[in-house]
């Protein structure tokens, strides 16, 4: 499906009380605002090259180290902490000199990530008829910072610290409709990453893939009930 393009129909969704949201990417705009970020720094270690690349190997290499630590089941390591050991490769592999308080500073930007304005727009409308609640890899003190910082109001928000895995564990998602006291059929999950709705919908979640960059969400038993460019197409959708 192209973005921008009208939402797909989707089945009755009446028995969804609750919508969940991812917050990296789906609410707040982290390529955006990381790239903004790397830079003038990235100007001021000489380096030439398209900084939003730079940000994109991180957030990939984010991804993997991420997904790498689920699959230990080890003790949950701090999505912080996997930020700073994935911007140091990154930064290494590009061959940018950097030290510890660098990279820990340019991570904290995730903390301050600016909100996509259809986010702005979608989120008050959608709460006069649901419950908004936001799952997040984020640490809970960063997401605290950063939902405040974005200027959304949830009705809970809650961190994968407290399922001691990242997304998409089905651990995550059972903690989550635990701490909310729903069912999973009562919960729609709204994300604009296809993994992060393949897990909620393994899981027994309905889910609404956001699609803003066009990308065909694939062949999967676990695919979405509902397609939007945007949320406000969202909000269009569920509360018009």
């Amino acid at each position: 499906m192209r973005a921008g393009g009208p939402p797909k129909e989707a089945p009755s969704l009446s028995d969804v009380t609750t919508l969940l949201f991812d917050f990296y990417g789906t609410v707040v705009d982290i390529q955006r605002g990381l790239t903004e970020a790397m830079a003038p720094y990235l100007r001021s270690k000489g380096y030439a090259g398209d900084p939003g690349r730079v940000v994109t190997w991180w957030r990939r290499t984010h991804f993997e180290n991420s997904m790498i630590d689920a699959l230990l089941h080890r003790e949950h390591t701090p999505y912080r902490e996997i930020g700073r050991r994935s911007l140091a490769y990154v930064l290494q592999r590009a061959g940018i000199p950097h030290d510890d308080a660098e990279v820990r500073e340019l991570v904290s930007r995730i903390e301050a990530l600016p909100p996509f304005p259809d986010a702005v727009a979608a989120l008050p409308r959608l709460r006069r008829r649901f419950r908004l609640a936001v799952l997040s890899n984020g640490d809970p003190d960063m997401l605290e910072r950063g939902v405040g910082h974005a200027g959304v109001e949830f009705d809970r928000v809650i961190s994968v610290a407290a399922a001691g895995a990242f997304k998409p564990h089905v651990a995550t998602y059972r903690t989550a409709a635990a701490v909310l006291q729903v069912g999973p059929e009562q919960v729609l999950f709204v994300a604009s990453h296809a993994f992060d709705c393949v897990g909620a919908k393994a899981f027994g979640m309905r889910t609404a893939y956001v699609n803003r960059r066009g990308i065909p969400f694939g062949p999967t038993p676990y695919g979405p009930d509902l397609e939007c460019p945007d949320l406000s197409a969202l909000a269009d959708r569920l509360a018009p």
